[in-house]
């Protein structure tokens, strides 16, 4: 098997140059600015590294299919770059996928980790799969209501337009490359058998009305994580972190601290 070769990705590091170092990695449609509601708590104790998924936001968009292990091999890179050999990480869906990986394939990479809204397999991955096609062949648009509506819930969509209009602005401007790449990403991946080698500290943290990835599949990475801790955080959906952004800080900062 040939072994993937890792790009340059677009990143953004805010906080103390001389504090711990948590990584942040977005979920998949969105960029390192799905964390703007959290950088700024985390960032005073923390060197907060968030970075664009290749095919996302600013980094590079290559031909896909993408997979968990290119993804996971790109932070590596990253990670390699900035001269850090080892960070506490967390990531939401997407990018909680490829936390799986690293800290199952390089454990001496992860110092603590924290899941968000994740899962080691989706309930229904061959439905990722013909949304890249979709994708490919008319655009974000054609799938952007459905994916937006599990996002979060309606009353977060009512309470809260604006916000809920720029995470909507930010689906529709993902290249449909990167992101049809990274749905066949997800429509692969398999880390069941891979996340019981995680030697990190585990936060699972899962949203009550989350649709995309329901509560059960978080509670199967808790089990299957030795000694794995599990938070449920009621009146959120999928992107946890935006619907609720405090708690969500507040659950990073005392894990990773």
């Amino acid at each position: 098997m040939v072994t993937p070769k890792p790009i340059d990705l677009h990143y953004r590091i805010d906080g103390p140059p001389d504090a711990p170092v948590l990584v942040l990695s977005h979920a998949l449609g969105l960029s390192l600015a799905m964390w703007d509601p959290q950088v700024a708590p985390l960032s005073q104790a923390l060197r907060v590294v968030r970075y664009d998924h290749r095919g996302h936001g600013r980094s590079p968009v290559t031909d896909g299919p993408y997979t968990i292990e290119e993804l996971g091999r790109d932070l590596v890179h990253l990670i390699d770059g900035l001269g850090l050999e080892r960070v506490s990480f967390c990531g939401l869906s997407l990018g909680g996928m490829v936390g799986m990986w690293i800290a199952s394939n390089a454990p001496e990479r992860i110092d603590r980790l924290v899941l968000c809204s994740a899962a080691a397999r989706m309930l229904r991955p061959d439905d990722f799969a013909v949304r890249a096609r979709t994708v490919r062949e008319h655009g974000l648009d054609a799938v952007a209501d459905t994916v937006i509506g599990r996002w979060f819930t309606p009353a977060f969509k009512v309470n809260h337009p604006d916000a809920f209009a720029r995470i909507r602005d930010a689906l529709l401007s993902t290249p449909r490359e990167g992101y049809a790449g990274a749905c066949e990403a997800i429509a692969q991946m398999d880390l069941r058998a891979d996340v019981p080698r995680i030697k990190a500290p585990t936060l699972v943290i899962a949203a009550e009305h989350d649709q995309s990835t329901p509560p059960d599949l978080s509670r199967e990475i808790a089990r299957r994580i030795p000694a794995a801790e599990l938070v449920v955080i009621p009146d959120a959906a999928h992107i946890a972190n935006i619907e609720q952004p405090e708690i969500v800080a507040n659950l990073i900062l005392k894990h990773v601290q």
